[in-house]
C-alpha cells in the first residue's frame, strides 16, 4: 500500500468524501473503498464489500455512515441508495469452513482482494479500513477508522454488514436455538449460554477458542482465534 500522492492532503474537516475528492484533484479516479463484516464473529461467514461512488452529488449517499453506527432500518435504507448510486459494487461471502481453513486474518485479506477484483469498473486506487492490503493490483491507502471518514469505505461497510446480517437471519431459521438473528454470530451472554447448552452448530467457526471449548475439543493449540 502507498501513501496519498505527493501534494495531496485531506483536512480534518473535509467531510466523509474528502479522500475521494483529494485523489480526484490529482487525476486519480475511480477510487474504491473496501471493508468487511463478521471478522470477530464466531459463527457464520465473513463478508467483504467493495464500492466505487461517482463524483459529485450523485455520489453523496443520504444517511451514509459507518455501518456499525446506523440502526438496522437506516442501514437498509443506505444499502438501497448505495446500490442505486454506485458506479460499481461487489460483495464476497467467505464461508465459515474457509475461515477455519485459512484463519481469520488470511480469510479477511483474501475476501477484500476478491471484492476489489469483482468490481465491474476497475479502480485506479483503493482505500481500505484500518490496515493495508497488498495484492490489489493498484495503489492504495489504509485509512484509520476509514469507515467513519471515507465515503467509499463507509459504503462498502454497509454493503458487507447488510448482506451478512441477512445471511445470519436466514441461518437463524435453520438453527433457532442460537438466536443468530439477534447477535449475528457475535458472542453475547445468550450466545454463550446456547453454546454451553447445545454445543456448536454446523455454522460455528471451530478455530475460535470458545467454540472448541463448547465442543469439548482441545483449546491449547496454536492458531486459535479469541473472542472479546
Amino acid at each position: 500500500m502507498s501513501a496519498l500522492p505527493r501534494g495531496a492532503t485531506v483536512r480534518r474537516d473535509a467531510g466523509l468524501y474528502g479522500y475521494e475528492r483529494a485523489l480526484r484533484r490529482h487525476g486519480i479516479d475511480p477510487v474504491a473503498g473496501v471493508d468487511e463484516a463478521g471478522r470477530g464473529a464466531c459463527a457464520g461467514p465473513l463478508v467483504a464489500g467493495a464500492c466505487i461512488l461517482p463524483p459529485g452529488k450523485a455520489g453523496i449517499v443520504p444517511g451514509l455512515a459507518d455501518s456499525k453506527l446506523l440502526t438496522e432500518k437506516a442501514r437498509n435504507r443506505v444499502y438501497t441508495q448505495v446500490v442505486r448510486r454506485a458506479l460499481a459494487w461487489s460483495v464476497v461471502v467467505v464461508s465459515h469452513e474457509e475461515c477455519d481453513r485459512l484463519g481469520m486474518h488470511v480469510a479477511n485479506v483474501e475476501a477484500l482482494r476478491r471484492a476489489v477484483a469483482l468490481l465491474e469498473v476497475p479502480p485506479a486506487y483503493v482505500l481500505t479500513d484500518g490496515f493495508p492490503v497488498d495484492g490489489l493490483g493498484v495503489p492504495g491507502l489504509a485509512v484509520w477508522k476509514g469507515d467513519r471518514v471515507a465515503g467509499c469505505i463507509a459504503a462498502a461497510s454497509v454493503l458487507a454488514k447488510v448482506t451478512r446480517d441477512r445471511i445470519m437471519t436466514e441461518l437463524d431459521v435453520e438453527w433457532p436455538a442460537y438466536d443468530f438473528k439477534t447477535h449475528k454470530g457475535y458472542i453475547t451472554e445468550v450466545h454463550s449460554a446456547a453454546l454451553t447448552e447445545h454445543g456448536p452448530s454446523p455454522v460455528h467457526r471451530m478455530r475460535f477458542v470458545n467454540v472448541r471449548r463448547a465442543a469439548g475439543l482441545e483449546t491449547d493449540i496454536a492458531g486459535l482465534e479469541s473472542v472479546s
